[in-house]
Parts: C-alpha cells; structure tokens; sequence
C-alpha cells in the first residue's frame, strides 16, 4: 500500500495546523522541517530588510539548516509539502529541504498558507531543485478550505 508522508515548515503555526488536519485527511505521516536556529519574531519581520527572513529570501543561494533529519524518505511513495508563502514563494529552508533527499519516482505535492497571496510561481521554483523523475502534482492553498476541500486534496496522493 503506497505510503504518504505530509513534510512542513510553519514559522508561527498556521501551517502546522493545517498539515495536521491534512495528515489525518491523508492517513499519512506527519514531519516537521525545523530550522536548526530557531525564527524568533524579529527574524519574522518582513518589513525590516535586515531581518533573518528578508535577507533569505533575498538570496537565492540560502540555505537555512534543518535541526533535525527525516531517517525514512525513501519508504513513501508521495509527499505533501507544506510551507507558508514568504515573498510570493516558498522559505528558503524548503530549497534546503527538497535538496537534502532524493525524491527520484516520488509524487509531491505541494500546499501552502498565506495571508493573502496565492502559489505564483512557487512549483517552478521548488521543481529543478530535485531529481527530475518526481512527479509534481498541482498544488493548493490550504489555509482557508473546508473538510470537504481537504480531503478531496488529500485524496490526490
């Protein structure tokens, strides 16, 4: 029976929240992507350009470390991977994430939080930075869905 594993990073916790929900709509797995350094609130504060977040994702090459390693990527089948959108895309920590594992014949599927924007071009993004046999399904935001919205989603893996 194929095996489904929901991988997230929530900075503040809504996309905890709804990587849970999706993990028991999915009868999958459930992994947190966390920073090796914490994010405190004035890493979070995108209004300031000094700050831990703004200067990530003003850099294409960072790669914020995670604390902590996921031993058994390779018995799932597919993954759904949770991230809130931060500058139209997805934290740099989920580059780091999707480049520490080899996804080769795995299905992803990505879901995100906002506050206001959608996807964008987050998938382009995120998709050369693994092995080019994992298959990407279209992926949805997931902050404001129903039950019903989540577990037609989640059917999809």
């Amino acid at each position: 029976m194929p095996k489904k594993l929901v991988a997230y990073f929530s900075a503040g916790g809504v996309t905890k929240k709804v990587a849970e929900r999706l993990a028991a709509a999915a009868g999958a797995d459930l992994f947190e992507i966390e920073p090796a350094v914490p994010y405190t609130v004035a890493d979070l504060d995108w209004t300031n350009k000094k700050s831990r977040s703004s200067v990530e994702m003003n850099d294409p090459s960072s790669r914020p470390e995670i604390a902590r390693r996921l031993d058994s990527l390779e018995e799932y089948d597919t993954v759904f991977l949770g991230f809130p959108i931060w500058w139209y895309v997805a934290p740099t920590i989920i580059n780091t994430f999707l480049e520490s594992y080899d996804f080769a014949g795995k299905t992803i599927i990505p879901f995100a939080t906002s506050g206001g924007s959608g996807l964008g071009k987050t998938v382009e993004v995120l998709k050369p930075l693994c092995d080019p046999t994992a298959k990407w399904l279209p992926g949805k935001m997931l902050n404001r869905v129903s039950e019903r919205e989540l577990k037609e989603f989640a059917a999809q893996g």
